[in-house]
């Protein structure tokens, strides 16, 4: 896995103000850091899915992925939904 705490929020992070206003509060609240997260996630079969779409939108590159990400569209996102006990959409 890549080290998420160099990579931005998005193209749009407000020159960095963004991720650094979203660290803020995730310290505040006691939550546990993006990186740590993710690696839990993953860690108990959670399946994480970019949206090519926004990738597209948001100039964000196959290659910029942290490895174990997949990609996929609004029917890959349906057809995997369909058959879940749990269903999100961020």
């Amino acid at each position: 896995m890549g080290v998420v705490d160099d990579l931005p929020l998005s193209k749009m992070n407000m020159a960095g103000m963004g991720r650094k206003m979203i660290q803020y509060v995730m310290e505040k609240k006691h939550v546990d850091d993006i990186e740590t997260l993710m690696k839990n996630a993953m860690a108990a079969g959670v399946k994480l899915v970019a949206c090519s779409m926004s990738m597209d939108i948001m100039g964000i590159k196959k290659e910029e992925l942290i490895d174990g990400i997949e990609i996929g569209g609004v029917a890959t996102y349906l057809g995997d939904a369909e058959e879940a006990g749990l269903n999100l959409f961020i």
